[in-house]
């Protein structure tokens, strides 16, 4: 890769890390952009997660002295997280990624629609019922967030706010704190198996980990009903480009 080559995949990553961090998702950009700058797949998606560790750890920070962590609750859910992810990373040798692919988008659209339609779901407490649901689900989700990560951080957003009704900013830093998770065992997966570029991750992971910080700064000083409408409309558009661009529907009709 030359070094234009490097700056712009720097900045690409900065930028990304920025929006994304309330949003979630990142990988859905990033991991596109790095097979378009002639990375081996297999190589984007474990250096992608490295810079994903720093970008949720850094998105994370500004959270974990405050009351936005639900404490009680961040013992069991790391420990699904990193179970579940450990599992997920080890399918990424025997799944092909093509069909994860329509799953983002279905589950996004479907995330939209139920926020949409339930705007004030974080303001009723969980039933005992709802929150066991909520861990199942977590459970789930870090599976696919250690296989692959694009959308991880942005369903867990959702599913806090559904099963645990946390009010969104809550439900970003537990996001954060678990894909920090899920991407730290993935990534120890990965690194067994050889397949992380190290000298770019390191860069990546520095503009990462700076656009965490910085996004998520700008995050705790917005309205909450801005907030809101941003997350959503993200969760719309990623959505959107996904079912257009990412998912090979030849291919899935064939097969």
């Amino acid at each position: 890769m030359t070094p234009l080559s490097l700056a712009a995949l720097t900045l690409i990553f900065f930028a990304t890390a920025l929006v994304t961090v309330v949003t979630g998702s990142t990988t859905l950009i990033t991991v596109p952009v790095m097979l378009q700058f002639g990375i081996e797949p297999r190589t984007a998606v474990a250096t992608n997660m490295l810079a994903l560790t720093w970008l949720s750890f850094g998105g994370a920070l500004p959270f974990l002295r405050t009351t936005a962590i639900d404490r009680p609750r961040v013992p069991v859910l790391t420990a699904l997280t990193l179970a579940g992810s450990a599992a997920g990373a080890l399918l990424l040798f025997t799944v092909p990624a093509r069909w994860m692919t329509l799953i983002i988008p279905v589950a996004m659209v479907a995330v939209a629609a139920v926020l949409l339609f339930d705007p004030a779901a974080e303001l009723v407490p969980p039933s005992q019922l709802r929150a066991r649901s909520g861990y199942a689900v977590m459970a789930l989700l870090s599976v696919y967030g250690g296989f692959l990560s694009g959308g991880y951080a942005t369903l867990v957003t959702a599913a806090g706010i559904l099963f645990f009704r946390y009010p969104l900013l809550r439900a970003i830093a537990m996001s954060r704190l678990l894909n920090t998770a899920s991407s730290l065992i993935a990534v120890a997966v990965f690194a067994h198996y050889g397949i992380i570029d190290w000298r770019l991750g390191a860069i990546l992971s520095a503009a990462a980990f700076a656009g965490g910080v910085l996004g998520t700064h700008w995050a705790r000083k917005m309205p909450s009903a801005l907030l809101r409408r941003l997350f959503l409309g993200a969760v719309a558009v990623l959505a959107l480009k996904s079912l257009i661009f990412d998912v090979p529907w030849k291919e899935l009709v064939a097969a």
